[in-house]
């Protein structure tokens, strides 16, 4: 999977701490803790037909990634609400949008890793493009990559930090090998999650889905686990192998930039019969109703 160019964003504005700037002129400082160290929080929402799914959900988790890394301040959920509406506005967006809404520590007095030397900050970057899904709904491939995810006692994933150089040594090695994406493992063997999505596997008309011991509290995870529960499709959330994925009847994964997508080959390894399965196709429809009927207003 390689996204391309959308022209439509060539001439976006994007809100970085506050100033509206053409995406030419949109730079952080080389003294932002983002550029020092990859020091600062994130978050993707999609809008649909002026309303953002699950947003008080993601800026809850945000808040929560900026208390765990020791943020001095953080901005308020109407505050970052406010400048996101501000930004979609002047960008005159209302659907088919991504939005990588970014806080970092801040800008720092002299280059160095001391979260004592940033007097100035957070800075709230607000960054919104035309972008429809994107994976393929025909069936993405995933290979598993060399590299595994933390534990907690190494670096807790319940933090949505911008630190993502583990994210993207996985995704090298899937370009390298023709796959969409990596699975990558846990500390233990287990399947975590891949580069970029959460995970779940069918087998037996039941859905399971690794804890999230070593993989991101996913919000379109937390979705679908309420949609089965809601239609009453079983689902276990638990340990899981490789072996299980790779003879499942289906295999699909979740994200907001990618909302739900089937998997269909796996380290070279045909997912039942190397199509989107029924029951992927019933929770991608859910989702789709839900992301339809739901979301938060944001636009006037």
């Amino acid at each position: 999977m390689k996204q391309s160019f959308n022209p439509l964003n060539q001439e976006i504005l994007v809100s970085i701490g506050g100033d509206l700037l053409p995406r030419a002129e949109a730079k952080v400082s080389v003294f932002d803790s983002l550029v020092q160290g990859g020091d600062g929080c994130w978050e993707g929402l999609r809008l649909y037909k002026g309303r953002i799914f699950k947003l008080s959900e993601h800026l809850e988790r945000l808040r929560h990634s900026a208390l765990a890394m020791g943020f001095d301040s953080i901005p308020s959920a109407e505050a970052m609400r406010g400048e996101i509406q501000r930004t979609l506005e002047a960008n005159h967006m209302s659907d088919g949008v991504h939005i990588r809404l970014t806080l970092s520590r801040g800008i720092k007095i002299t280059s160095g890793m001391d979260p004592r030397l940033n007097q100035e900050g957070p800075l709230l970057i607000v960054l919104a493009e035309h972008k429809t899904p994107v994976y393929s709904k025909g069936g993405l491939t995933l290979s598993t990559s060399s590299l595994r995810r933390f534990p907690p006692d190494c670096l807790d994933p319940k933090i949505h930090h911008n630190n993502l150089l583990q994210s993207i040594m996985a995704k090298i090695e899937a370009n390298a090998s023709g796959a969409d994406d990596a699975i990558l493992l846990d500390m233990s063997g287990f399947v975590a999650e891949t580069n970029a999505t959460n995970l779940f596997l069918v087998a037996d008309n039941q859905v399971h889905t690794p804890r999230t011991v070593a993989c991101p509290e996913g919000i379109t995870r937390a979705t679908v686990l309420e949609l089965c529960q809601t239609h009453q499709i079983p689902f276990q959330v638990r340990d899981i192998s490789l072996a299980e994925f790779h003879r499942g009847d289906e295999v699909f994964c979740t994200g907001t930039m990618g909302e739900i997508a089937a998997v269909t080959t796996i380290d070279g390894r045909q997912i039942g019969n190397g199509e989107v399965g029924p029951l992927t196709r019933q929770m991608a429809d859910l989702y789709e109703t839900c992301t339809r009927e739901g979301g938060e207003p944001v636009l006037s």
